[in-house]
């Protein structure tokens, strides 16, 4: 079975919480790192630099072990629109190496899930963006990790195998892979298959259950995960991404319950390891 891994937490399942508030919530927990939802923009809200995020991270004793950017659409054919997400991503480059973020996440629009154009012609816009961005990534010695959506989120990249081709089209040495246990759930029919095949290309994993809630708490076969992790000598993080229960699960914090539902789950998650 995997020995104990790196555990960490995705930021955005906070919701609007401030970010000194949201690290020491997840350090309380016991873990050891998260994924960072956006870039600058996001900070600034808050009036906090790049420079802030890394001393908070550090003084909870937190590592940065990616970050995942805001909602743009990288493969539109309206070419305002994909520049706009190239530029928001490129910004997000220059925050991730500022702050010592090693891998950012790349996937398609949440929330589109048809084509504008026809398919073939925005899986070529999207190849060329991240080409663009691998190139860029290379200069400040980050990597990133391509994570498939399940289809009722994104009509692009459903599962592992898309992920993986999609991977070796682009051809670049510093993109790998973010499998998903939920979109896995739904996209594959073997997900522990899918992790082996993707192998040594998995960068980064997140753990939620059938239903966004907590290890055990769905139908997914976990052991089958961790042993097909063991197999592929994964040795990156597991990141939980669980959101509470209720209408609306792009919204992590929906009512006064939903905060004690995030941390039942991550301390409930956590102890499995």
């Amino acid at each position: 079975m995997l020995s104990r891994p790196k555990l960490g937490v995705c930021t955005w399942t906070f919701g609007d919480l401030p970010f000194n508030e949201i690290a020491g919530r997840i350090a309380g927990l016991g873990f050891d790192g998260v994924e960072l939802l956006g870039g600058r923009e996001r900070y600034a809200r808050e009036d906090l630099s790049a420079a802030d995020v890394r001393r908070i991270l550090q003084d909870h004793g937190l590592t940065v072990f990616a970050m995942t950017p805001p909602n743009v659409d990288l493969a539109h054919p309206d070419t305002a629109v994909s520049q706009h997400a190239l530029d928001s991503y490129m910004q997000l480059l220059d925050f991730a190496a500022a702050i010592g973020a090693p891998l950012v996440v790349v996937h398609g629009f949440v929330g589109r899930v048809t084509p504008v154009a026809a398919l073939d012609e925005e899986m070529g816009v999207l190849v060329t963006a991240v080409h663009r961005l691998a190139e860029q990534a290379q200069k400040h010695d980050l990597r990133l990790a391509i994570e498939p959506l399940n289809r009722y989120e994104s009509h692009l990249l459903n599962t592992g195998a898309e992920a993986l081709a999609f991977v070796k089209r682009v051809g670049m040495d510093n993109i790998g892979v973010l499998l998903d246990a939920f979109h896995m759930n739904i996209e594959e029919q073997y997900a522990a298959g899918t992790i082996r095949n993707v192998g040594d290309r998995l960068w980064l994993y997140h753990m939620a259950d059938s239903n966004r809630q907590a290890i055990g708490r769905g139908h997914i076969k976990f052991g089958d995960h961790l042993w097909a992790l063991e197999d592929i000598g994964y040795q990156g993080p597991i990141i939980f991404e669980f959101t509470a229960p209720g209408a609306n699960p792009f919204a992590p914090i929906k009512d006064e319950k939903s905060l004690v539902w995030l941390e039942t789950y991550l301390r409930e998650s956590r102890s499995w390891f």
